[in-house]
């Protein structure tokens, strides 16, 4: 069979550094996030339109911003929820981005990652927003009730406060159930029950944490992706726990620096992409053993990773891909962006004959 490709269909040099791009759901829109050279925030909406990125709006914060996601909002209002460099969370309709309809001072420390659910018709409960910061606390936030958080999780007693990177929602099956995942700069991963208000599992990967991902958020907790510094991503199968081994666990070294981002395509849980240090995106399918699940001699049970086979490999800049995303529309469309101040549009094909 063909190996899918993967094609830059447009590109766009920007005058800024951008750190987070999103698609704008239901729409040919991206929306680009970063730090122009004075420090101030770049927040810019470009259409894609006949093989160019042309510039819809283009707007400047007093401080630069750094992660954004459309996670919690409406499919109908599509807002989108960032976090900036000086700890404030904002809430933007991108249809007047102007000012935001919403700003908290969330952390007192830069916000390096959001994650949303409860929206965009994506899974039950309502709808939240976690942020992670360089101050060493988690919190959850309900866009509903301004001001202040719903949860804040801070460092156990006797522990020194880790800076977070990465955030990320899953086990949102039922108005009830929620789990979230964060990932530290020390390669601490923890998994916190939101029902119960404990923690759940917690490993160490022995590098710091760019990036993690459920496969879905929307079902019962299925895999957890999690990329890290010295080029490596972790797949954990999260549907069978032991008391002292946790979650199985396959490892691979992926591109040959760091893996800054993991996404899963939206219209197949089992493929997804990784970034690299390096400038390039791979792609991977996970195959899952003949059995999940292994009984012990002690009658216990412990799950059982499965395998991933890479797909593809293209470099598609000279410096760190930083950020990506696919389209929640069309399957194969992605959008990145690099410290190589550029963003551009991705086609991946044959997708749908994996």
């Amino acid at each position: 069979m063909e190996k899918p490709q993967i094609l830059v269909y447009a590109e766009k040099s920007l005058n800024y550094s951008a750190f987070d791009v999103k698609w704008v759901p239901r729409s040919a829109k991206v929306v680009a996030l970063g730090s122009h050279p004075r420090g101030t925030g770049a927040l810019q909406v470009y259409e894609l339109n006949d093989g160019k990125l042309e510039l819809v709006h283009d707007v400047e914060r007093s401080k630069a911003l750094k992660c954004g996601t459309f996670g919690a909002s409406t499919l109908e209002e599509r807002h989108l929820c960032a976090g900036d460099f000086d700890g404030k969370m904002e809430i933007t309709d991108l249809q007047n981005p102007s000012l935001p309809i919403y700003s908290v001072q969330a952390h007192s420390q830069i916000v390096n990652t959001i994650a949303g659910v409860g929206g965009l018709n994506i899974g039950k409960g309502a709808p939240e927003i976690a942020t992670g910061s360089r101050d060493g606390l988690v919190k959850v936030w309900d866009p509903r009730q301004k001001d202040r958080p719903v949860i804040t999780i801070e460092p156990q007693e006797g522990e020194q406060g880790r800076d977070c990177w990465s955030v990320a929602f899953g086990d949102a099956h039922s108005a009830e159930e929620r789990t979230l995942c964060a990932g530290f700069d020390n390669g601490d991963l923890k998994m916190f029950d939101l029902r119960t208000m404990a923690i759940r599992w917690e490993t160490n990967l022995q590098n710091g944490v760019c990036s993690i991902e459920f496969d879905r958020k929307d079902v019962e907790m299925n895999k957890l992706l999690a990329t890290t510094l010295e080029s490596k991503f972790h797949v954990f199968d999260l549907r069978t726990f032991h008391p002292e081994k946790g979650f199985a666990r396959l490892s691979d070294q992926g591109h040959k620096s760091t893996v800054w981002c993991g996404r899963h395509l939206p219209q197949n849980r089992e493929v997804f992409a990784t970034t690299g240090g390096n400038g390039s995106v791979m792609l991977w399918k996970y195959s899952y053993p003949e059995s999940r699940v292994k009984k012990l001699s002690d009658g216990s049970t412990e799950g059982v990773a499965g395998k991933v086979v890479p797909l593809q490999n293209a470099t598609l800049a000279t410096q760190p891909i930083t950020s990506f995303s696919w389209s929640p529309d069309k399957t194969g469309l992605s959008v990145c962006s690099g410290l190589d101040q550029a963003i551009r549009v991705v086609i991946v094909t044959k997708l749908n004959v994996l």
